[in-house]
């Protein structure tokens, strides 16, 4: 293995780290706003269950990102170092931004730049691309109905009880939404990573001529996620969890299980959804149960146009960025 190679695998596992670092506010965020737990507290439990779902998923999600989005004989390490430099760049900036971007689609939009500038748009999958780009609407749609439905349920069931007693039973049981979720993010984002170091192996004759994901490497993207989400993204929590709507462990429940019961449909799947998205879009869902004014919509559109800028600001910048370092090495 390269010198080179190792590099870009150590900037695959820092895009990793800065993935749960932005992503942590989808799994902790509600917790933390319905004060179940501590911010630190809330961040060790998202952490400890991104990394358990190592023992649960499959890998469809890492097969469909190392085979399904640009064709694998298109890449190389500086295409891989392109891919992950300019998606880095701007989940970064949205992270600062305190702005809950999706680190999924930033990593797609890197993959596509540099295929698409460089080798035509021959060089792109287009079944892969349809797939993520219909699933960038139908994810918080159906997170948004999933949540305004079990919200709705959770009311009825629970309209004799007295408040008071409903809120210390759903303390108990956002950890366990929570949990669920996190175990979605973590099979869900922590294996977009995996596809990259994966196909990048493949392109480099690592791993002979079939292509599969190593074990060391699925470990190390799995440990990168969860300590980052361990480090935190404190402003993204702020925006999704207190500035997004008002939401009590009621609220926080049913819109974790949305969230978490859409994450693991797609994982099954192996449709690489945006985490970001499908919480968004629960919360939102749980919010227009009390009232459409509860949602804070000038927020959530700032959002929404982060989500839209996302693929295309990724593509040009990894597509620039590769078409430069193709004039200077090669």
């Amino acid at each position: 293995m390269s010198t080179l190679v190792i590099i870009i695998i150590a900037i695959a596992l820092i895009y990793d780290f800065l993935n749960g670092m932005n992503d942590a506010a989808n799994s902790v965020a509600t917790i933390v706003a319905t004060r179940v737990l501590s911010p630190f507290m809330a961040v060790l439990w998202a952490a400890f269950f991104n990394f358990a779902a190592y023992f649960i998923f499959g890998l469809h999600v890492a097969n469909t990102m190392g085979k399904g989005i640009v064709e694998p004989h298109v890449v190389e390490p500086w295409f891989i170092f392109s891919a992950l430099v300019g998606a880095a760049i701007w989940v970064y900036l949205c992270t600062h931004l305190g702005l809950p971007i999706s680190v999924s689609h930033a990593l797609i939009g890197g993959m596509v730049g540099p295929a698409w500038f460089v080798f035509g748009a021959d060089s792109v999958i287009s079944s892969g691309i349809i797939k993520v780009v219909v699933f960038i609407f139908v994810s918080p749609i159906v997170g948004f109905l999933l949540g305004y439905l079990l919200m709705v349920l959770t009311k009825f069931l629970l309209r004799k009880s007295r408040p008071g007693k409903v809120d210390s039973w759903f303390r108990i049981l956002q950890l366990l939404s929570s949990a669920f979720f996190s175990l979605g993010h973590g099979s869900n984002d922590a294996q977009k990573t995996m596809g990259i170091i994966a196909v990048l192996l493949f392109s480099t004759g690592a791993l002979g001529s079939e292509f599969y994901v190593p074990e060391w490497v699925v470990i190390s993207c799995y440990t990168a996620i969860a300590l980052g989400t361990l480090t935190g993204g404190w402003k993204v929590i702020k925006t999704m969890g207190v500035n997004l709507t008002d939401l009590k462990p009621v609220h926080g429940f049913a819109a974790e299980t949305a969230g978490a019961i859409t994450l693991s449909m797609s994982a099954f799947m192996g449709i690489p959804v945006s985490t970001t998205h499908t919480i968004s879009g629960s919360i939102m869902g749980v919010g227009v149960t009390r009232r459409v004014s509860a949602v804070r919509w000038k927020v959530a559109q700032s959002i929404i146009g982060a989500w839209i800028l996302t693929i295309p600001m990724t593509m040009l910048v990894s597509g620039l960025l590769y078409i430069i370092i193709r004039a200077i090495v090669f």
